[in-house]
C-alpha cells in the first residue's frame, strides 16, 4: 500500500471526531489542519502529539516520541503506521435532546400522577481533544451528535427529572405551572451537566429547556383540567361544589314524577330563576326541601377513582367500581421514593427511574438516598461521623465522641449554626 503524502479532514461538518481512513504514513507525510480543528497522532495506542491549525510535517524534530516508537535510519526517511484523528472544535449550538418516554411525577398541589415530557437543545465545544478521544471516542471511526446523545442520555434524563421534581416539591407548584420556571431549570441543568461533561474534555456552552408538557389524552390530566375548569366556572358564577350538588338534587326531585312535590318544585324553580342563590331562595323553599329524603344529599367517595357520588348508589358512574367491595389496603404497598412507581420486596431497582431500592429495616418502605429516617414507620438509623465513620449514638451531638470532629456546621446563606445533617436550613430553607 502506498504511503500517504497529505492527510486532511474529509468528514462531515457535524462530526466531532473523525479518523483518517489510512494509517500508512511516513516521516515526510504532511498533516493539514483547518481552522477550528485539531489533529491528534496515535502510534501503538499512545497519543503522541496534538497539532493546531496549519500544515505539519511528521519528523522526529517536531515529535520526539516518534523516534522511540519507529525504527528510523539516520538521516533517511521511513514509512510507518499510525492513526490521525481530527477533532472539530466549532461551537455546536443545535444539539437536540428530549425524554424518549414520559416521566411519571406526582403533582404536589393536586396529588395526581401525570406523565411529563420535556425537550430542548444545548451547545458544546470540545475543550481537550486528547481527553475527549481517550475517554469517550475509543475505537469508533466517527463520533457525531447521535453518539453524544446516546452516551449521555441517561445523564440528562436523570438531571431533568431531578430538576423538575425539585421545583415541584420545593416551590409547591402544579405540573401545569412548571413552564413558568424554564429559565431557572435551564440554568440548573447547565450547572449539573458541565461538571460531568468536563471530565470528558467537553465544555457545555448553554442548555435550554424549551418545553415541559403533559399528554392531553392522559386520563389523569383530563380529569385534572376538567376539575380546574369546573372550579373556575364556580368562581365566576359565585357558588360552591356543595351548593351545586344541592341544586342538582332539588332539580332532580322537581322532575321526578313520583314525587308529591314535583309540581310545586317545578314551579318554584321556574320562579326562582334570576333570584339570588343565597338566603332568598333558601327562605322560599326551606319548607319544601325538608320533605326531600336527606339521604339524597349525602355523598361518598369512590375508592377507585375518588369521584363523589350519592351514598345510596352502589356503582360508580365514572369507572363502574362496586362501592360495596372493601377498599383496597394500600398500607403495605411499596412505592419508589423518587418517582412513586410501585415496587415489590424482591425489587432491586425501580423499573421506572432506575433508583436502587433502599428498604427500611423495620417496615420495608423505600428510603430516599441519604435518608436516615423512615417517613412511613418513623424508624431512624444512627448517623455516622463524616470524619471517622463511627456510628453516633444520641441526638444533638456537637462533637464526635470517637475522633472529636465538629458536627455543627454553618448555613452559607444566613450563617445559622446547624446541628446534625439536615438537607435544608431550618432558619431560611437554604439547601445544604
Amino acid at each position: 500500500m502506498a504511503v500517504i503524502d497529505i492527510v486532511k479532514f474529509n468528514g462531515s461538518p457535524d462530526v466531532f471526531a473523525w479518523k483518517y481512513p489510512s494509517d500508512e504514513l511516513g516521516t515526510w507525510t504532511q498533516i493539514i489542519v483547518n481552522e477550528s480543528q485539531e489533529a491528534v497522532l496515535f502510534k501503538s495506542g499512545k497519543a503522541l502529539d496534538v497539532f493546531g491549525s496549519g500544515r505539519h510535517t511528521l519528523d522526529t524534530a517536531n515529535i520526539p516520541l516518534l523516534s522511540q516508537l519507529v525504527n528510523l535510519p539516520f538521516g533517511g526517511r521511513s514509512p510507518f503506521t499510525a492513526e490521525v484523528w481530527f477533532i472539530n472544535k466549532l461551537h455546536s449550538l443545535d444539539i437536540k435532546w428530549g425524554t424518549p418516554t414520559p416521566i411519571q411525577l406526582q403533582d404536589p398541589k393536586y396529588g395526581v400522577f401525570a406523565p411529563v415530557r420535556s425537550f430542548g437543545q444545548f451547545g458544546i465545544k470540545i475543550e481537550d481533544s486528547k481527553k475527549f478521544l481517550v475517554k469517550l471516542v475509543g475505537t469508533l471511526p466517527v463520533f457525531d451528535q447521535n453518539n453524544l446523545l446516546k452516551y449521555f442520555r441517561g445523564l440528562y434524563i436523570t438531571r431533568v427529572k431531578d430538576a423538575i421534581s425539585s421545583y415541584l416539591v420545593h416551590k409547591q407548584i402544579s405540573i401545569l405551572e412548571i413552564n413558568a420556571y424554564l429559565d431557572e431549570i435551564s440554568d440548573f441543568m447547565k450547572e449539573k451537566l458541565e461538571v460531568t461533561l468536563g471530565d470528558y474534555g467537553i465544555s457545555i456552552l448553554n442548555f435550554y429547556v424549551n418545553d415541559i408538557n403533559i399528554p392531553e389524552d392522559d386520563p389523569a390530566v383530563k380529569k385534572l383540567k376538567d376539575a380546574l375548569a369546573k372550579r373556575a366556572e364556580m368562581n365566576i358564577i359565585g357558588y360552591s361544589y356543595q351548593q351545586e350538588r344541592s341544586f342538582d338534587t332539588l332539580e332532580g326531585a322537581a322532575t321526578n314524577p313520583s314525587s308529591n312535590q314535583a309540581g310545586i318544585m317545578g314551579a318554584g324553580l321556574g320562579l326562582g330563576m334570576g333570584v339570588s342563590m343565597g338566603g332568598v331562595m333558601g327562605g322560599q323553599f326551606g319548607g319544601i326541601a325538608k320533605e326531600i329524603n336527606v339521604s339524597r344529599l349525602e355523598l361518598k367517595e369512590c375508592p377507585n377513582c375518588h369521584t363523589m357520588l350519592e351514598k345510596s348508589k352502589r356503582f360508580c358512574a365514572d369507572c363502574g367500581y362496586d362501592t360495596n367491595k372493601p377498599s383496597p389496603d394500600k398500607s403495605s404497598e411499596i412505592v419508589c421514593s423518587s418517582c412513586g412507581n410501585s415496587l415489590t420486596t424482591t425489587s432491586k431497582f425501580c423499573p421506572e427511574c432506575g433508583k436502587k431500592y433502599n428498604p427500611c429495616p423495620k417496615c420495608g418502605a423505600d428510603l430516599a438516598d441519604g435518608a436516615t429516617k423512615c417517613d412511613t414507620c418513623g424508624y431512624e438509623a444512627a448517623s455516622a461521623c463524616p470524619n471517622c465513620n463511627q456510628p453516633l449514638e444520641g441526638k444533638n451531638l456537637k462533637f464526635c465522641p470517637e475522633c472529636g470532629y465538629s458536627l455543627v456546621k454553618k448555613c452559607p446563606k444566613c450563617e445559622a449554626m446547624i446541628n446534625g445533617s439536615p438537607k435544608f436550613c431550618p432558619e431560611c430553607g437554604e439547601k445544604l
